[in-house]
């Protein structure tokens, strides 16, 4: 964002506060598509950003749903039912009870278990639901080949599903592309398998590929879509054979976020310059950041016109060592009443951050709908009636 519309939004609303740009998402998603031409479809896996649903829902084929929570925030939304998938481990029999009241019809399957409550659940309601039973990728999600073929092999002990494919996902920020063609031509291949052993087509594939986005200082920021043009190819020969779906979050929504704080306190102790913002840890959050240690783009608004250059160990307001959020940063006239702008948080930080710690303020978030134009997402909340005793007396 321009600094002129940063002061602005400094002026004008309270920090700390996270800001999402719209229209710098729906461009992104835009330019994917020029890339993708649609050859396959785009889901948006809502963990990234629940912020940035409504926009999703609208620019994106499919929404993924991990939780009960999140459907919760989808009803709220009013989100087409039909575009979600709703995904992630534990699902109980409650859980997708509440889904399928609410009108869903795409389901994935962590495991065999999975596979009986969705089938249990839609034979109550009378429905016939599409599923995707998730292949493990190494870790505790999803289930063996093994499983994934006994179900191939029982289809009839599922009446009221019908198992459209697999879900496949195996990592996030993978800055090697030659692990997600390995994994493309591995699901080629299986997809010949279970043609050949069951003499049934493969319908659907849900792959989330994980694709890298660059956060610090030393990255490449010069064409951050090209992780998806170098894999285009391979998920373009595999949408030949398949209806493919890839499915993402950290990859849409990284660079349409800014956090804003302001530095309240300034001070040198044994040869360290110190600045103490109003926001913190418990806001703000990168992937593969390290006590601070990696430098991530920041913009600083200044409130006077000293320029000169000092480094900097900026902490947020958490009385814990840990809250560093840049450990040693290069700044021109940093002074109590400056703000400061960390740019490309728009994926996880605002959820992923221990926003319960000490018991400080949530955030303010706003979302960006055209220059010096806004609307409040969330008012900043106090975080401390959730640490609260209930019913102390």
């Amino acid at each position: 964002m321009q600094e002129k519309e940063l002061k602005y939004i400094a002026e004008h609303y309270q920090t700390p506060c996270f800001i999402f740009d719209l229209e710098a998402v729906k461009e992104r998603v835009k330019k994917m598509r020029e890339i993708v031409g649609g050859a396959y479809r785009l889901c948006y896996s809502i963990k990234a950003n629940p912020f940035l649903i409504p926009t999703m829902a609208e620019i994106t084929d499919k929404l993924e749903v991990c939780s009960p929570g999140e459907l919760s925030i989808c009803k709220a939304l009013h989100v087409e039912p039909t575009k979600i998938l709703y995904s992630g481990v534990n699902k109980t029999e409650v859980d997708v009870t509440d889904a399928m009241e609410y009108g869903v019809i795409y389901y994935t399957a962590e495991s065999l278990l999975h596979m009986d409550i969705v089938n249990e659940v839609a034979g109550k309601y009378q429905k016939k639901v599409e599923i995707l039973p998730r292949l493990n990728a190494g870790s505790q999600f999803g289930m063996s080949k093994e499983d994934l073929f006994s179900i191939y092999a029982n289809e009839e002990k599922y009446p009221n599903v019908i198992v459209k494919g697999i879900h496949y996902f195996a990592g996030t920020q993978r800055k090697k592309n030659d692990k997600q063609i390995k994994e493309l031509d591995m699901l080629l291949e299986l997809i010949k398998e279970i043609q050949t052993t069951f003499n049934r087509k493969v319908e659907q594939i849900e792959y989330g590929p994980g694709l890298s986005v660059p956060l610090f200082e030393g990255d490449d920021f010069s064409d951050t879509l090209k992780p998806l043009e170098n894999i285009h190819a391979k998920l373009k020969e595999l949408s030949e054979v398949v209806d493919l779906t890839i499915e993402m979050g950290r990859f849409y929504s990284t660079f349409c976020g800014t956090y804003l704080t302001r530095a309240m306190d300034c001070k040198s102790n044994e040869g360290v310059n110190y600045c103490i913002v109003d926001g913190g840890m418990n806001h703000l959050n990168y992937y593969g950041q390290m006590m601070g240690m990696k430098v991530p783009h920041i913009q600083h608004l200044h409130a006077c016109d000293d320029r000169t250059e000092m480094n900097w160990c900026l902490c947020g307001s958490l009385c814990t060592t840990a809250d560093v959020l840049v450990r040693d940063v290069s700044l021109q006239g940093l002074h109590e009443g400056d703000y400061l702008a960390f740019n490309n948080c728009g994926a996880y930080s605002v959820t992923e951050g221990i926003h319960l710690f000490l018991s400080r303020t949530m955030p303010l978030i706003l979302l960006r709908t055209a220059e010096n134009e806004y609307i409040v997402a969330r008012e900043m909340q106090e975080s401390y009636p959730i640490n609260t005793i209930q019913n102390y007396e």
